[in-house]
């Protein structure tokens, strides 16, 4: 990967200052970009903190909060899991009960936050402890202390229908037209909140567009504190599209960020070549956001579509390794700010596209 150069005028940052890096979403996407963060700390100081959706209502984590005031624990372990040192202890916590009794099906760790939540009282206390537990690299935080629901209007034959839940949502076929919470309006959690005014770094994707990235857009607080954020922000994309997304093209993705959070300024895209094939629309629509795209192989070589922690890793470190409030050079301008450095980006953009999407191939 090319485009970006760390070291010299390029402001990057002291020697040992760690990089603070927000990463949003939940499910294998964000365990993806954890996985890629914690190899990335054994070459560069990284403070990780994952800001995870709470409103998953599938499987283990529907039936625990079906029956217990607690936030669905799923998504929260799977980012534990993703920054553990204690691997024997991650490994517990992933393994789910066989069987056909009331137990079946629940993963070891999903019980053990649902009483590590209960007993503490306070959702954040208890991910704390458990990020304890298992020595992880980072820290794991619910986007609200509240659970959630996510709704969905799907249009279908000219009529539009709404799916209710987050599972219906991720599994729909139908093109969906505007996802939103209940309660429309959640109040934050303000650790996070905090994580993100003071971070470096704001990573979105990759992951279930509708239902694990986009729905931090439609928390109020949260929202406020992403577009106030002094921090840049970075935006992966998927391989492919799944069944909510099924039909969206890259460029629809991006697009869908704007939709949701007008004021959002973007300051890289990050792409596999692969993927993307013809990088232009994504080039343009990277460029409305005010950000520069970057082509990179991040996929794994064989099988399903698949983001590769090590590649990855290997495509965020120059791009965290400079100064995370400098202003990345000849990149998208910073919320509010136009003229002859954006310009430049553009310019900057076109130039990193070219060369990028040669080495991707």
């Amino acid at each position: 990967m090319t485009g970006l150069k760390a070291g010299g005028d390029n402001g990057t940052r002291a020697a040992g200052q760690a990089v603070r890096a927000v990463a949003f979403g939940g499910g294998h996407g964000l365990s993806a970009s954890l996985r890629a963060l914690r190899i990335l700390q054994r070459q560069l100081p990284v403070d990780i903190t994952a800001v995870v959706t709470v409103a998953d209502d599938g499987g283990s984590s529907g039936r625990l909060r079906a029956t217990r005031d607690i936030l669905p624990p799923g998504d929260l372990r799977q980012a534990l899991a993703a920054l553990a040192d204690e691997t024997a202890t991650a490994d517990l916590f992933q393994h789910r009960f066989a069987g056909e009794d009331d137990i079946a099906g629940h993963p070891v760790g999903n019980l053990v936050l649902c009483g590590l939540m209960e007993v503490a009282g306070d959702p954040v206390v208890a991910l704390d402890r458990a990020a304890q537990m298992l020595r992880c690299g980072g820290r794991v935080l619910p986007m609200s202390r509240d659970p959630l629901h996510i709704e969905a209007d799907l249009s279908e034959g000219g009529e539009v229908v709404t799916v209710r839940g987050q599972h219906e949502v991720a599994v729909t076929m139908k093109t969906i037209d505007r996802v939103r919470l209940t309660p429309a309006e959640p109040e934050a959690c303000a650790e996070a909140v905090r994580a993100v005014r003071d971070a470096d770094w704001l990573l979105f994707g990759p992951g279930s567009w509708f239902t694990s990235v986009i729905p931090h857009l439609l928390v109020p607080g949260l929202a406020a504190a992403i577009r106030d954020s002094p921090a840049r922000r970075l935006v992966t994309l998927n391989l492919a599209a799944d069944s909510e997304t099924a039909g969206l093209t890259l460029p629809e993705h991006l697009a869908a960020l704007h939709r949701y959070l007008p004021e959002l300024r973007v300051d890289v895209v990050l792409a596999d070549g692969k993927a993307v094939g013809d990088p232009e629309p994504v080039h343009r629509a990277a460029e409305s956001l005010g950000a520069r795209l970057v082509l990179a192989p991040v996929a794994v070589g064989e099988g399903a579509p698949r983001h590769d922690p090590k590649a990855l890793a290997a495509a965020l470190e120059p791009l965290l390794r400079a100064d995370g409030r400098a202003g990345i050079p000849g990149g998208g301008c910073a919320p509010g700010h136009t003229g002859n450095g954006a310009r430049h980006g553009r310019a900057q953009a076109r130039h990193d596209m070219t060369l990028n999407t040669k080495t991707a191939r």
